[in-house]
């Protein structure tokens, strides 16, 4: 696996800065194991889109206010980087 493996374009007008006003209304994206197929639907729909013997991972991390911003070598492209920490409520447990 290589770095470039994860370089993709992602207009920022597509970056969430705010949660959605509704909960069940957040945007959720489903490929299709079998078919390879995308399909966009809300998070309200979820349960609908899994089967038995499906696995749900939680993701519960947490950004803390660390930002590394730079530039690639040798294209010059913009890089961001947010570092992860783990938060105190899940240090308690």
């Amino acid at each position: 696996m290589f770095v470039r493996d994860f370089d993709f374009e992602l207009p920022s007008e597509l970056i969430a800065q705010t949660p959605a006003a509704e909960r069940g209304a957040a945007r959720l994206l489903h490929l299709a194991r079998s078919t390879g197929a995308i399909t966009h639907a809300s998070i309200a729909s979820l349960p609908d889109l899994l089967a038995p013997g499906d696995v749900l991972v939680a993701n519960d991390s947490r950004v803390f206010p660390a930002r590394l911003l730079g530039r690639r070598v040798p294209s010059g492209g913009a890089v961001e980087c947010l570092l992860i920490g783990r938060s105190r409520d899940r240090e308690k447990r």
